[in-house]
């Protein structure tokens, strides 16, 4: 196992760092902030053509044929600079769920036009309970003369206000084990019967409600199997928790990075601030957390690259990382002090994405529970 970058890798890393704060500079972040549809169309068509948005595909649909682990280091820059958009939605959420349980029709049709920018995803997984287990999915989807009729409200559907497409998680039929009778859905976002409202979150990411009342599917849209979806939905929390342990990997250093700088500059009683012991023990404390929430992110990721078992791996990662993000930018408001809690300052911009970030796809409570029940305990 190296868990070091390949030359390639090297090569996305630095480009990808210099494309963003060329184009997405922190000014244009608080805009999309502040803006219903929180992406730039613009932004996001450059995007596709450096190949970012078709990374993971094969080149037979429009992609360039690379890793997983290769996203994790193109998502990592991302968090570096908390690009706004629905990326993640879109590729992680969307896009690599139907490149693995999509049929040859539905790879042909979508793949192409996520590659090329033309397509935006999301999934619609999470409902009033907010759980990440079979057992909360409550939406149905009933069977009418050849078709799916789909009723329900899901919760924290990320950027589905932009969506064209939504993956929605749906009860089938009714099983004694929760996980049988789920079916993965492909929903044209303008379907009549379906309703968006934006939700007002701390970290103003667009989370969404979506309310499905009598939405007509046809049956060819079942992305998989019919009552053989939560394998799918498994398969994408598994590759969603690693991706948002890469974006707080990059957030974290990204912390780090002003923390450290603002410690070599900012003078008191006529020496650095960086001189005084307690400030270097939080920059070592940041340290230790930005490089271990990396080694266990890219140790999972590599895992999951390469179709290893990955349970423990993914929950140790999630676990560590929902904390470390959280404290390390926690120390670097303790070391900017008052400039660093205006809103003028960028470090409220990672200070709120931590927090977003800690409770996305189970918080470490859950994420250790799973490592628990993996030790047999």
């Amino acid at each position: 196992m190296d868990l070091g970058l390949s030359e390639e890798q090297e090569m996305l890393k630095t480009s990808a760092r210099d494309f963003l704060q060329r184009e997405c500079p922190k000014k244009l972040v608080k805009q999309l902030d502040e803006s219903d549809e929180g992406y730039s169309p613009e932004l996001w068509r450059k995007m596709a053509q450096l190949g970012w948005l078709g990374l993971l595909f094969p080149e037979g649909y429009g992609g360039s044929g690379g890793s997983f682990a290769d996203l994790v280091v193109l998502l990592e820059e991302m968090g570096y600079n908390i690009l706004p958009g629905p990326f993640f939605s879109t590729v992680v959420l969307g896009g690599s769920p139907i490149l693995a349980a999509g049929n040859e029709e539905q790879k042909k049709e979508l793949l192409p036009n996520i590659a090329n920018g033309e397509a935006i995803l999301t999934l619609a997984l999470l409902e009033p309970s907010v759980r990440y287990d079979a057992a909360a999915v409550k939406a149905t989807a009933e069977a009418r003369n050849g078709e799916y009729v789909i009723n329900g409200t899901k919760l924290f559907v990320p950027d589905a206000n932009v969506a064209d497409f939504l993956l929605v998680v749906a009860r089938t039929r009714e099983t004694a084990n929760p996980e049988g009778g789920i079916t993965v859905f492909l929903v044209d976002a303008k379907s009549p019967g379906l309703g968006t409202t934006l939700l007002k979150t701390l970290a103003r990411d667009k989370q969404c409600e979506v309310v499905f009342e009598d939405v007509i599917v046809p049956k060819e849209n079942i992305l998989g199997e019919l009552d053989r979806g939560w394998p799918i939905v498994r398969d994408i929390l598994q590759k969603a928790t690693v991706a948002k342990c890469a974006e707080m990997v990059g957030g974290a250093q990204a912390a780090l990075d002003m923390a450290v700088a603002y410690a070599k500059e900012r003078v008191q009683f006529n020496r650095p601030i960086g001189s005084f012991q307690a400030i270097q023990h939080y920059c070592a404390n940041m340290v230790s957390d930005v490089d271990g929430s990396r080694f266990v992110t890219y140790k999972a990721a590599w895992k999951v690259s390469e179709g290893l078992p990955a349970t423990m791996d993914v929950a140790v990662a999630k676990a560590w990382t929902s904390g470390a993000y959280g404290r390390v930018t926690l120390l670097a408001h303790q070391i900017f002090g008052a400039i660093g809690f205006t809103m003028d300052h960028d470090l409220h911009l990672y200070y709120r994405r931590a927090k977003a970030s800690e409770m996305m796809f189970g918080d470490g409570a859950y994420h250790r529970a799973i490592v628990a029940r993996e030790l047999g305990l």
